[in-house]
């Protein structure tokens, strides 16, 4: 309570500023002397992985670290990244399960109060959800059915995939995905569930940083993440799938290496070239932006 009393919420290192997502596994991580470290016990042969070895984390630059199996974590580490506003998640092999994440929340819930009111008037839902779909297909579609629109989003996306994968080069034979057997999926099938894992955590990263409430999407509906999975999509086209498909072309052209690491690695370089958190803030923020105050 006193720490929102004395502004120390706020002095933190806005989410905006920060570089976004740290994937670490099969090591420790603790704190030493203040600091943040990450022990990494095991080396696997033929990965690019860290070494075995002592490594500081900088955890206040940071918005979330992704640890992965064989690690563990201590009670003064998560206490000091509470303190600092840095979630942490835990992921499974490949990324391709979220298990927990602390919320990171904010000093203001001005973006919720509006989100709930837009969400609760089904014309103001309806905007919204026509909004980003014109942000995503640069038009804004005459139609104020959601389901028509969710229709021709679908056949949109079938037709991008195509389009995109014979801009990159590669065999495209639709979208595919046993989740009992993630790796049975051809390599950009595969590198799309990695690559599509990876930017809807960054955008539970935006969407914690502004206390906007994931439950209530306006295009996705039944998942308790719709929200997020909204403000995800609008990067499909732009970086999740190129970014998968180069990454496809890339492991298939040697075999030796690991899609998900080739995948994950690729998309966090791109999540700080393009500013795509602080990109993805932006955008909530203009979703829900107060009429009163908007720009004539």
């Amino acid at each position: 309570m006193l720490k929102g009393r004395l502004g120390l919420e706020s002095a933190r290192i806005p989410h905006a500023d920060r570089s976004g997502l740290l994937w670490l596994s099969r090591g420790n991580l603790s704190v030493q002397d203040g600091t943040l470290i990450f022990e990494r016990r095991v080396k696997i042969a033929e990965t690019r992985e860290l070494a075995p070895g002592h490594y500081t984390v900088p955890f206040q630059n940071i918005s979330m670290i992704l640890l992965g199996p064989g690690s563990t974590v201590s009670h003064d580490a998560l206490r000091l990244m509470a303190s600092n506003g840095t979630a942490m998640a835990a992921v499974g092999q490949d990324g391709v399960r979220l298990y927990t994440a602390p919320p990171l929340v904010s000093d203001k819930s001005s973006l919720a109060r509006r989100q709930a009111a837009c969400w609760a008037d089904t014309k103001s839902r309806l905007d919204i959800a026509r909004r980003m779909y014109a942000w995503r297909f640069g038009q804004v579609l005459p139609h104020r059915d959601i389901s028509v629109l969710r229709g021709i989003e679908g056949s949109r996306m079938k037709k991008s995939y195509q389009i995109i994968a014979g801009q990159i080069g590669i065999e495209w034979k639709g979208r595919k995905y046993d989740r009992s057997k993630p790796e049975s999926s051809d390599f950009a099938n595969q590198a799309l569930n990695h690559a599509s894992t990876a930017v809807e955590a960054a955008a539970a990263i935006a969407v914690s940083a502004t206390s906007t409430v994931p439950q209530l999407g306006f295009i996705h509906e039944d998942p308790g993440q719709s929200f997020v999975l909204d403000i995800s999509d609008l990067y499909r086209t732009g970086l999740t799938i190129p970014t998968a498909f180069q990454c496809a072309k890339q492991v298939s052209n040697s075999p030796t290496l690991n899609i998900e690491r080739v995948t994950r690695q690729a998309i966090g370089q791109e999540l700080v070239r393009q500013n795509i958190i602080p990109d993805m803030i932006s955008r909530i923020k203009k979703l829900f932006e107060d009429p009163s105050k908007a720009k004539k």
